[in-house]
């Protein structure tokens, strides 16, 4: 695995109001479209779990996203000699449906795939796009694989709260330093300071997934275009 801060990634929309960290490294898919990282900070590691979202009435917007990401993918393939993977981390929707040229993206993949050799991995970085480049065979023809994950919201703002139980339920049981990471892409945010029953729910979910019995109390945030909150301590990082 490599060292993700080498790349950049503290600066990507995903850890750029987030605390610093002096190592990041991407595990992979933890369970369904939570993704699982391991972080250090000041020689401690932690596990960092990150769950994308995107209300369902925006996802004509990711839609449409996704399908000129593809298309940057699928024309690159054509240009490279090996099986890759393509694994998309974060970016900004609302930046890249205005700025996005498919070109680059593709150039950019192909002049990486030139330089990976089977099994190495490296950190793409186009605009606001993040995401986990690896070769791994080398073949006379190309294949890339697309990866993404992105959390549709269906339910009421109200109810943000179940999207946390479903961060949390991974730690009910845990006595090892860990960070939640609830990373909405939405062009309106679904954390809402004056939903009163959204505030309600949320703290009533904290108080009991969270017994005092737990070691380490993991870090919840919820991050939207209007910065990031801790919602154990209240502080709002803007």
């Amino acid at each position: 695995m490599i060292n993700l801060i080498d790349g950049g990634i503290q600066n990507s929309n995903l850890f750029l109001h987030m605390p610093l960290f002096d190592e990041i490294y991407y595990e992979g898919y933890h369970e369904g479209k939570v993704r699982k990282y391991k972080a250090i900070r000041e020689e401690q590691k932690c596990d960092l779990l990150v769950l994308n979202v995107i209300r369902k009435s925006e996802d004509i917007l990711w839609d449409a996203l996704e399908d000129l990401l593809k298309r940057s993918v699928s024309e690159a393939a054509f240009s490279v000699h090996g099986v890759y993977i393509f694994d998309l981390l974060t970016m900004d929707i609302h930046k890249e449906l205005k700025t996005y040229n498919h070109n680059e993206l593709k150039t950019l993949l192909i002049n990486s795939a030139l330089k990976l050799k089977p099994g190495e991995q490296k950190l793409i970085k186009y605009s606001s796009v993040y995401g986990l480049f690896q070769k791994t065979i080398h073949e006379s023809w190309g294949k890339i694989t697309f990866k993404t994950a992105v959390e549709f919201f269906k339910d009421k703002s109200s109810y943000l709260d179940l999207l946390l139980r479903q961060l949390l339920k991974n730690f009910e049981f845990s006595h090892d330093p860990a960070i939640l990471l609830l990373n909405d892409l939405s062009q309106t945010p679904i954390f809402d300071p004056q939903d009163e029953v959204q505030q309600e729910r949320l703290k009533k979910v904290i108080e009991k997934q969270i017994p005092a019995s737990i070691e380490f109390p993991p870090e919840v945030y919820i991050q939207d275009k209007n910065g990031v909150r801790e919602l154990l301590s209240g502080e709002v990082i803007i």
